[in-house]
C-alpha cells in the first residue's frame, strides 16, 4: 500500500495548481520579504540558529505567509503541524496539544503549530492554546491578512512577535514567473514557452503584488498553448489580454431599439436640450420601458455629465426616483420629467467621470500601494509602535482648516485626478483648489 500511496502522492503533486507546485523548497527559492528572510533578517537568524519563536505573519494575500511557515518547517528540526482556523475547533486544538506533549517526551522535539487565517479563530479557540504557547510547549506561527491588533486576543498577541510582510514587488514577481517558466521539474519548463517583455509586464501588473495570482494566471495562459502543442511559443501582450480579459459584456441584439432610445435620451440631456429630452423620455415610457431603469440612468447622468458643476443635480435625480417609487405611473412620470428638464438645463461637467477614470487607471498601473503611515489610524499600541499615525497634522488646528501635507502614496504625489471646469459651481471649487495648491507651492512658485 505504501508504494501505491507514493505513486498517488506524486500524481497529486503533478496535478496541483502551478502556485502550489512552485512553493519554494529552500530560502534560495524564496523571493521577496528580504527584510525578514535576507541576511540579518529576524526570521533568517531564527532559522539559522534553529530557535524559532512564536510569531504572527501579517500581510496581504499571496505575499508568502504560508510558504514562509513551511520553509521554517523544512529548515529546522521541529515537529510541524499545519492547522486551518476555518476547519478546526477546540477539540482539534486539544489533539494538537497531546501530539506536542508526545513529541517533547518521546522525541525531544518542539512543536511548531502553524495556524492559517488565525483571525478566524474566536476568543475561546485562541484561549485554548494560550497556556501552551506561554509555557513553550507550542511555538505558534499565525498567518493573517487582517490587523492582528483587532483579531488576536491581547494575551496571545503579547506572546507573539508580529512580523509585517509586504506585497511583492514587480521585480520579485518577475523572478517568480521566470523561475516557473524555466523549471522543468515542477514548473512549465517542458513547454518551452516564453513571454514578451510587454506581456510579462502586463501579467505582473494584473497580479497586484500577489504571487499566487501571477502563477495562476501564467498557468492559465500556458495551458492554452500547451493544448496547441506549439514549440518555443512566444506569448505576446495581446495573448495575455485575450486570456485574462476575455469576459466581455454581451447585449441582446433584439433589444437594439431599447439602447437606441436610452442613448438618445442621454445625449439629449448632455446636449442641454430639454425638449428632446422630454420627447425621448415620453417615447420610452409610452413604449412600456421600466421607469426605474430610466431613473437609474438619470442618477448616473447626474454624476457623469454634471457632477460638481451643479451638486444638486444628483439630489434631484435621486428624489425623482424615490417620488416615482412612491407614486407609480402615471403620476410618478411627472417626477421623471421634472428631473429630465433639470438635468438638461443644468451646467455640464464630466470632471468627476474623468477624475474617477484617472484614479482607476492609477490603481491598475500601480497596484495596491500602501497607505502612508502618517495618515493610518493607530488605535492600538502595536500600531503606534510601528509608526501608524506618526507625524499626522490635524487640519482644524490650522488657519482655514488647511495644512500642507501628503495624502497620496509617494508614487502618486504629483498626480492630479480631479480637474474642475469653470462652469457652474465647479468654478468655485476650481478657485478653492488653486488657493490651496498655491499654499503648497514653494515660495518661488507662488502666484504673485
Amino acid at each position: 500500500m505504501k508504494l501505491f500511496d507514493a505513486y498517488a502522492d506524486q500524481e497529486m503533486e503533478a496535478e496541483a495548481p502551478l502556485a502550489e507546485r512552485m512553493r519554494p523548497r529552500s530560502l534560495a527559492e524564496f523571493y521577496g520579504q528580504q527584510h525578514v528572510v535576507g541576511k540579518g533578517g529576524v526570521i533568517r537568524n531564527a532559522i539559522d540558529a534553529d530557535r524559532i519563536f512564536s510569531m504572527i505573519l501579517w500581510g496581504p494575500p499571496g505575499c508568502g505567509k504560508t510558504t514562509l511557515a513551511r520553509m521554517i518547517a523544512r529548515e529546522t528540526k521541529n515537529h510541524f503541524i499545519h492547522f486551518s482556523a476555518v476547519l478546526s475547533g477546540v477539540k482539534d486544538i486539544r489533539a494538537v496539544v497531546d501530539i506536542a506533549k508526545d513529541q517533547r517526551s518521546l522525541h525531544h522535539r518542539k512543536t511548531i503549530l502553524f495556524v492559517d487565517e488565525i483571525h478566524r479563530f474566536n476568543k475561546s479557540q485562541q484561549d485554548a492554546f494560550l497556556h501552551h504557547v506561554e509555557n513553550g510547549l507550542i511555538t505558534l506561527i499565525g498567518a493573517t491578512t487582517e490587523n492582528p491588533s483587532f483579531e488576536v486576543i491581547s494575551p496571545l498577541l503579547s506572546r507573539c512577535h508580529v512580523i509585517v510582510l509586504e506585497s511583492l514587488s514587480a521585480e520579485d514577481l518577475g523572478q517568480i514567473a521566470k523561475f516557473a517558466l524555466t523549471n522543468k521539474e515542477r514548473g512549465l519548463g517542458e513547454l518551452n514557452v516564453s513571454l514578451s517583455p510587454e506581456a510579462m509586464t502586463h501579467l505582473i501588473e494584473k497580479s497586484d503584488g500577489d504571487a499566487r495570482n501571477v502563477l495562476n494566471s501564467l498557468d492559465l495562459v500556458c495551458a492554452f498553448y500547451k493544448a496547441k502543442k506549439s514549440d518555443n511559443y512566444l506569448i505576446l501582450l495581446e495573448d495575455i489580454e485575450e486570456m485574462l480579459l476575455s469576459r466581455a459584456l454581451k447585449y441582446d441584439k433584439s433589444g437594439e431599439e431599447h439602447y437606441n432610445l436610452i442613448s438618445a435620451l442621454h445625449k439629449s440631456l448632455r446636449g442641454s436640450d430639454p425638449d428632446a429630452s422630454l420627447y425621448w423620455l415620453a417615447r420610452m415610457l409610452e413604449a412600456g420601458e421600466n421607469p426605474l431603469y430610466i431613473a437609474r440612468r438619470m442618477v448616473r447622468f447626474a454624476s457623469e455629465d454634471i457632477g460638481n458643476a451643479d451638486p444638486y443635480a444628483l439630489q434631484v435625480a435621486m428624489s425623482a426616483m424615490e417620488a416615482y417609487r412612491f407614486l407609480g405611473s402615471p403620476e410618478g412620470d411627472l417626477a421623471l420629467a421634472h428631473a429630465a428638464t433639470y438635468l438638461a438645463t443644468a451646467p455640464k461637467s464630466n470632471s468627476i467621470y474623468m477624475a474617477y477614470g484617472n484614479a482607476i487607471r492609477a490603481v491598475h498601473q500601480q497596484g495596491a500601494l500602501p497607505v502612508p503611515l502618517h495618515i493610518r489610524n493607530a488605535p492600538t499600541k502595536l500600531m503606534k509602535k510601528i509608526g501608524y499615525g506618526e507625524g499626522y497634522q490635524y487640519a482644524h488646528t490650522f488657519e482655514d482648516a488647511f495644512v500642507s501635507q501628503a495624502y497620496l502614496p509617494e508614487q502618486l504625489q504629483t498626480k492630479q485626478f480631479y480637474i474642475p471646469t469653470n462652469r457652474g459651481f465647479e468654478s468655485t471649487i476650481r478657485k478653492r483648489l488653486a488657493h490651496w495648491r498655491n499654499k503648497n507651492s514653494p515660495p518661488s512658485q507662488k502666484d504673485e
